[in-house]
């Protein structure tokens, strides 16, 4: 078996108990390799992420805004909830009522500005669904809506599994699908093989297994060059698929950073795209400070788009954030502004810029709709069609 050995990106040391915590993940993941010699790369980021107690998401440690380890919308733009408060109203209005479905809700600031902007426009949902595993994130999306929603804490309920039997009105997603776990590959002339962890010299590193068939069959396609190495988000395609079974009448909306296929498999992204971040710093490495690190990979929104389809959901729209946010309404919250109140009025800028320009989060993230009823539409995606980049008969 080869291994492939990389470098190490020069991180801040963690802390005394935050080292304990890494290594107490690590023996957990040594013992499930030591059963078998090594485990997909899939399995390991499901571990180093999500297990009880120990995964970074599992865990009590600070993740978003300054004190975490990185930045989201939500957290730091309030004008963007309101954007999607705008969107959830639509289909609340064209469904006449229903439910908002929140999966992955991070502190719960996202939650907390669509309920006020929902109350405020007298359009809130029969109940805010939040889905999320971990226990910690629980309590803080608890306390961030106590303290910026009190009005509105009755009308928010937490669930663990997707909703039984069927679910009508919005669901959302908003950075969730690039922290699920993604098959990682490399391409040979002869084949595809499947990166793999192992533990050697005291350390994971990496070893090439041969890749199971739902990576061949997808890979093969794609005539990709000997060596190129990149990633299949086959959980965040099987996550679409059972949600979008559930949805009797809705739209599920989802915010990512990605590419269509021809663009996120395209020559010049021939190292794959997971990203790690630890303390506002991004680097490539996810074999090192298991527990401690945010571990990312781009969205292929064409197999999105197809996942959607395979359960009998429509492909309403794919766009840019910037073109979706602006469709909703954002120029609308700045005519409102006072430019007098000159704070206020400069805060509001600030957040557009981030949000909207091509060089910020305009463009790399995109918005995707997918949704099940007669006609149902959002003005985001008026602005700019870009559905016709997914290629979808393409196969």
């Amino acid at each position: 078996m080869a291994l492939l050995h990389q470098h190490l990106t020069a991180l801040p040391d963690p802390a005394a108990e935050e080292h304990a915590h890494s290594e107490r993940l690590s023996a957990l993941i040594r013992a499930e390799i030591a059963r078998t010699g090594s485990i997909p790369f899939s399995r390991y980021m499901e571990l180093a992420l999500y297990a009880p107690g120990l995964g970074y998401y599992a865990a009590g440690k600070q993740k978003f805004g300054l004190a975490g380890d990185f930045v989201t919308a939500p957290e730091s733009f309030p004008v963007f909830g309101r954007c999607l408060a705008r969107a959830a109203m639509e289909v609340l209005e064209q469904l006449g009522g229903g439910a908002i479905l929140e999966a992955g809700a991070g502190s719960g600031k996202l939650a907390a500005t669509m309920l006020n902007e929902l109350g405020a426009r007298g359009v809130l949902p029969e109940t805010y669904y939040i889905l999320e595993l971990s226990t910690d994130l629980r309590e803080r999306q608890a306390a961030t809506i106590a303290q910026v929603a009190p009005e509105h804490t009755g009308r928010v309920r937490w669930i663990d599994r997707l909703p039984e039997p069927r679910f009508r009105g919005l669901v959302l997603a908003n950075e969730l699908l690039d922290a699920m776990p993604v098959e990682h590959f490399k391409v040979y002339p002869g084949g595809v093989t499947q990166l793999s962890v192992a533990w050697h010299e005291d350390r994971f590193d990496w070893v090439e297994r041969p890749a199971p068939p739902a990576v061949v069959n997808r890979i093969t396609k794609l005539d990709l060059a000997p060596g190129y190495v990149s990633e299949v988000g086959l959980a965040a395609e099987a996550w679409i698929r059972s949600i979008g079974e559930r949805i009797d009448a809705g739209v599920l909306l989802l915010i990512d950073y990605g590419f269509p296929r021809a663009e996120f498999y395209h020559p010049d992204r021939a190292t794959g795209t997971v990203m790690c971040h630890y303390r506002h710093r991004a680097h490539p490495n996810p074999l090192i400070l298991p527990g401690l690190q945010d571990i990312t990979a781009h969205v292929d929104f064409t197999a999105v788009a197809k996942a959607g389809a395979d359960v009998g959901l429509e492909l309403l729209g794919y766009t840019s954030q910037a073109a979706f946010l602006i469709g909703s309404g954002l120029d609308e919250f700045v005519r409102a502004s006072d430019p007098g109140d000159v704070r206020a009025h400069l805060a509001l800028t600030e957040q557009i810029k981030k949000l909207t320009l091509p060089h910020e989060m305009g463009e790399l993230y995109k918005v995707i709709g997918l949704g099940r009823g007669r006609n149902l539409e959002l003005r985001g995606f008026r602005t700019q069609d870009r559905r016709g980049r997914l290629e979808l008969r393409a196969g």
